[in-house]
């Protein structure tokens, strides 16, 4: 008969499941179990350095850029070898090995979560202070559970809509630890009641931690411009208001006003505009962003798998502190045709955590996960929904003006279009493109290339053409998990 127990590696946090015969039920010397990994709030500690770690890792790399890369900003080179390839072409299928990665990825952060806030709840502190540090790793998970539900929703099922939340599928919606559990698909409605329930509990316990420029961890802040994000997802426009501009009276996070600012905040990790920026170090790197550079030192010149098109370039007008910022006018050789172009330039490596020898960077920069231009276009987008144009104006000129550009005058439909367009410059290549033509129900053509004679054209290319609402804007369960869970329904299309 075999045994079952769970271990956890001293000073990390991650799940390992073993199966022993009885006479061999012994503990690896390097571990300890999860049942003994409770006995103290320093105990605790431990798991809450462990979900920073974990949840570092899905804010960079394939996390950020597939959404991008699926949608209609930008074109593979000839040399892109196929890296994103099926979300590019819109071939996307269930077993594809890297957007199931992702979709594991969300799951394991949550299955450790679960299983801390279970042992958290068997801790008793010792005093006041060790309360409310427990309380703060509590808010920390549970904060991190919303976060990770709302991408899975996002990606993996319809967008949210009142009248149908109730019925549409969502996801497998795990809040306690089951290694035997076949869940099935819960409604999006009931995965949003529980990722703003989660948030709700996160606020409470995480209240009396101040919100700071550059956060390394969890504040009220960060609780707060989730839950604005995820009330904008819904359609709650004013809640999502409401949560958002007390994000901007509260004015922590100014809004940068000049491209050099702008170029430290990007290039070497300034921090006035965020509210959440994991902690970055040569000892602890977070994933590169090379697909957007990618410098070749004996041709003096990048060779990238993605390069803006020339439509995203100009929706940014002159004087923009961002056209200067997220783009620079660089030499490519892609094959054995050289040229100088535009190419994204919003992650061109931090020099404080260049590895190896070479100068040329590793293309590592730390994740704003949350940052204050985005809530001001949470703020403009659900003023309108909720009724006021005025507000909406007022949110929108503030980030216009500050980066560079002028005040808006618009109404009705050409201010929703002033709003999205805002939103889509301020947050180009930041993995928002495609969950935004989503929830607006917008097809799309991609966008005028900036040269042909470097990257793949046609139907499945540049000329990729994608009415509102097709199927693959949602990504497909993974073809493992709906081999083992007989419980799961696949999304349509695939």
């Amino acid at each position: 008969m075999k045994n079952f127990n769970i271990y956890i590696t001293a000073g990390l946090v991650g799940l390992l499941v073993t199966t022993s015969c009885k006479k061999l039920n012994l503990t690896p010397p390097s571990q300890i179990p999860v049942s003994l990994s409770f006995q103290s709030v320093k105990d605790a500690k431990i798991w809450d350095t462990g979900l920073y770690g974990l949840f570092r890792g899905i804010q960079n790399g394939s996390y950020v850029s597939y959404s991008d890369v699926q949608g209609d900003q930008l074109n593979a080179t000839l040399d892109f070898g196929n890296r994103s390839g099926s979300p590019h072409r819109w071939d996307l299928q269930g077993d594809d090995q890297t957007i199931a990665p992702m979709w594991a990825g969300y799951y394991n952060v949550i299955a450790n979560i679960n299983t801390a806030i279970a042992g958290f709840k068997t801790i008793t502190p010792a005093s006041t202070a060790e309360t409310a540090q427990l309380n703060q790793y509590t808010g920390d998970m549970y904060l991190a559970r919303a976060y990770c539900y709302h991408k899975l929703i996002t990606r993996w099922a319809k967008p949210y809509e009142t009248a149908t939340a109730a019925t549409d599928l969502g996801v497998p919606l795990i809040t306690v630890f089951d290694l035997n559990g076949a869940p099935p698909r819960a409604s999006v409605k009931a995965v949003y009641d529980q990722i703003l329930a989660d948030i709700t509990t996160a606020k409470t316990l995480l209240a009396s931690v101040a919100g700071t420029q550059g956060a390394k961890t969890f504040t009220i802040d960060v609780a707060v411009a989730l839950e604005a994000r995820v009330r904008l997802y819904m359609h709650d426009y004013t809640g999502a208001y409401t949560a958002a501009q007390s994000l901007i009276t509260a004015n922590k996070y100014p809004l940068i006003t000049t491209a050099a600012a702008l170029q430290t905040y990007w290039y070497t990790d300034g921090v006035q505009e965020s509210i959440y920026q994991p902690a970055a170090s040569l000892t602890e790197l977070p994933a590169a962003m090379a697909l957007y550079l990618s410098y070749k030192s004996g041709n003096s010149a990048y060779d990238p798998d993605f390069v803006p098109t020339q439509g995203i370039y100009d929706l940014y007008p002159v004087g923009d502190i961002r056209k200067t910022t997220y783009f620079a006018l660089s030499p490519v050789k892609v094959g054995s045709t050289s040229a100088t172009i535009q190419l994204v330039n919003k992650y061109p490596g931090n020099p404080a955590l260049y590895t190896g020898t070479f100068v040329t960077s590793n293309y590592v920069n730390a994740p704003k996960v949350f940052r204050i231009g985005e809530i001001y276009t949470i703020a403009a987008e659900a003023a309108i929904g909720a009724g006021s144009e005025p507000n909406a104006i007022t949110a929108l000129t503030a980030l216009r003006v500050a980066r560079g550009e002028t005040p808006v005058v618009a109404t009705g439909a050409a201010l929703v279009q002033a709003v999205r367009d805002e939103r889509t410059r301020e947050l180009a290549f930041e993995g928002f493109r495609l969950d935004d033509l989503t929830r607006w129900h917008l097809g799309f053509t991609r966008l005028t290339p900036q040269i042909t004679s470097i990257i793949y054209t046609g139907a499945a290319y540049n000329l990729q053409t994608q009415v509102a609402d097709a199927n693959k804007f949602v990504w497909p369960i993974p073809s493992n998990d709906l081999t083992i869970n007989k419980n799961l329904i696949p999304n349509p299309g695939y």
